[in-house]
């Protein structure tokens, strides 16, 4: 069994291109012997993004804090610290911070 604070856990870059300011924290992965999901918490400064993409694997988020808007090739949708936002396979997505405060929520997508 894992049990960390989750500010124990390293803030690490993005390998992604086309972010702005976001870091992420891999709080359950395959590395602590996580074999179906992994869980992620990301930390998206005032103005900064996650790539617009897309992959074929769903993700599920849960916004802790801040607020933000979803985006795909057409649309934007606002959400706030507590919505629940569910990314089907091959959906284009990102997620933006609209607000003033560090944004953060966790992501869980498969183990790949």
């Amino acid at each position: 069994m894992k049990q960390v604070h989750y500010s124990d856990i390293e803030l690490e870059d993005p390998t992604e291109k086309g972010t702005k300011d976001m870091k992420v924290r891999w709080l359950i992965s395959k590395k602590d012997g996580a074999e179906n999901f992994a869980m992620r918490l990301f930390e998206i400064k005032s103005g900064g993004y996650t790539p617009l993409h897309q992959h074929d694997w769903e993700h599920e988020v849960f916004v802790l804090e801040g607020k933000g808007v979803t985006k795909d090739k057409n649309n934007e949708k606002s959400f706030n610290s507590g919505d629940v936002i569910f990314v089907p396979s091959m959906e284009w997505h990102q997620f933006i911070n609209t607000g003033n405060e560090t944004l953060k929520f966790l992501c869980i997508i498969p183990n790949k």
